[in-house]
């Protein structure tokens, strides 16, 4: 997806069609959305990704967990802050550490970048089989 304003709300449609398809939980549903709503916005804002190079959203489904890598061409990792109360950014990845099951970032091993992603624990019935959905969101 570019770096632009409505890669957010593309990221958000997409993660909603594919959370029906795979029939998520409502609740679980809605937090991915919005988890992966703050990634792609803070690649969008952040990561200064060149022309010609997108950000690219991965979703997984497996051993009863839903896990959604955001990757991007910047090779700086991103860090909690402490935002102060009047402060209008620097919530974002308290937000997803509060609301994600577990999260992290590592460097992308075959290119520039790196990648953010987080899990959220699903119900029983979608332990079975596992599977795996990558696009660029464009």
């Amino acid at each position: 997806m570019p770096r632009h304003p409505r890669s957010a709300r593309r990221a958000r449609a997409y993660l909603r069609v594919l959370a029906d398809v795979w029939r998520l939980q409502d609740e679980v549903a809605e937090t991915a959305v919005l988890i992966l709503s703050e990634l792609t916005a803070n690649a969008c804002v952040h990561a200064r990704v060149p022309r010609g190079r997108h950000v690219r959203t991965r979703c997984l489904l497996f051993a009863g967990r839903l896990r959604i890598e955001v990757a991007d061409a910047s090779e700086l990792m991103p860090e909690p802050r402490a935002a102060g109360p009047e402060d209008e950014n620097g919530r974002g990845l308290a937000l997803v550490a509060a609301l994600a099951d577990d999260w992290g970032t590592y460097p992308r091993p075959y290119g520039i970048g790196k990648v953010v992603w987080f899990e959220l624990k699903l119900a029983s019935a979608h332990s079975a089989g596992a599977r795996f959905l990558e696009r660029a969101v464009t």
